[in-house]
């Protein structure tokens, strides 16, 4: 988009010098994934992405908690953790951090569903009671068993067990890179942790990030498709990515179609709404990226983003 206001249903062309901020954080939104853009915060906790609340206005509690992942015992990054508690009215949904810690804050006392979802193991469900002031937790996912005749199954769990430590430190290195906005350097680590285990779709993903920001676009463009190759078609991100430079590259017809693709895969995802709706807006569909803008708020009260692609619907 450009840098200049439009008209409402104007036409836009945009290179990426031109890109406001605003659209420039939706899509480093996307690669921090449970990372803020301090240290402290990045090794705290996961960040808020998805759900709205109701509690009352005096909601002061917090619930705070690591997973695991049974066997190896090792934290499980980036999992989304939701907290929906149909007494306080209230639905929270939080990423965990690279450390496994996930922390939700301003809550009701009530009774809570804790739910956990995540591919390639059994899905954790539980209930806590939380007194309005302060819970710990330490949850523990349990991979799925192939079944036996399928002994060349690539499962979830399989593939985790077989990414290397040094692989697994470098992204995570890359993560903090990142989050401190430091291109070159977090590019390093993800190019190294693909070095050390070449099918890291999400270490390319991430990869692809940067160069986005770098302004190599044709390399941005290998990594996302590699990582959608690798995943199966099954990592939603990637989709966005790829929507993403289309985007940028003024063909909106191919970023809404690959869009949505991605929002099929993951239709909680507040910043592929927004993604969508910057998209509906090159097309002129302004009724429809308000829409979209809405549906990324449903997900994500605190999606500034989706507030700024309804002011350009009006």
């Amino acid at each position: 988009m450009p840098g200049q206001s439009q008209m409402p249903g104007q036409s836009r062309r945009l290179s990426w010098a031109s890109l406001p901020n605003w659209t420039l954080s939706i899509f480093l939104g996307l690669a921090l994934f449970g990372f803020t853009t301090t240290i402290r915060a990045q090794e705290a906790a996961g960040q808020e992405v998805v759900g709205s609340k109701t509690a009352s206005q005096d909601a002061s509690g917090t619930v705070s908690g690591i997973v695991y992942l049974s066997g190896s015992n090792q934290p499980a990054s980036q999992v989304a953790v939701s907290l929906k508690s149909h007494t306080a009215g209230v639905f929270r949904s939080v990423l965990t951090g690279y450390d496994g810690h996930f922390e939700v804050s301003g809550l009701p006392a009530g009774t809570y569903d804790v739910v956990i979802e995540e591919q390639g193991y059994h899905p954790y469900r539980s209930t806590a009671e939380f007194d309005g002031s302060s819970l710990k937790l330490e949850l523990h996912l349990a991979p799925l068993v192939p079944p036996p005749p399928a002994q060349s199954a690539n499962t979830v769990s399989v593939r985790e067990l077989a990414i290397p430590g040094k692989a697994k430190e470098e992204y995570r290195k890359g993560l903090v890179s990142l989050a401190k906005r430091q291109m070159v350097q977090s590019l390093k680590h993800f190019a190294s942790a693909v070095r050390a285990f070449p099918g890291y779709f999400e270490a390319l993903y991430h990869q692809g990030v940067v160069e986005t920001d770098l302004g190599h676009q044709e390399a941005a463009m290998q990594d996302f498709q590699t990582a959608v190759n690798l995943s199966g078609g099954r990592y939603a991100r990637a989709q966005f990515g790829i929507g993403y430079l289309y985007y940028l590259q003024g063909n909106p017809m191919l970023a809404e179609s690959v869009t949505r693709r991605g929002l099929e895969l993951d239709p909680d995802s507040a910043d592929g709404y927004v993604i969508l709706g910057m998209t509906l807006l090159r097309l002129n569909r302004t009724d429809e990226a308000e829409r979209s803008a809405r549906e990324a708020l449903l997900r994500n009260p605190n999606e500034a983003d989706a507030y700024l692609v309804l002011a350009d619907t009006c």
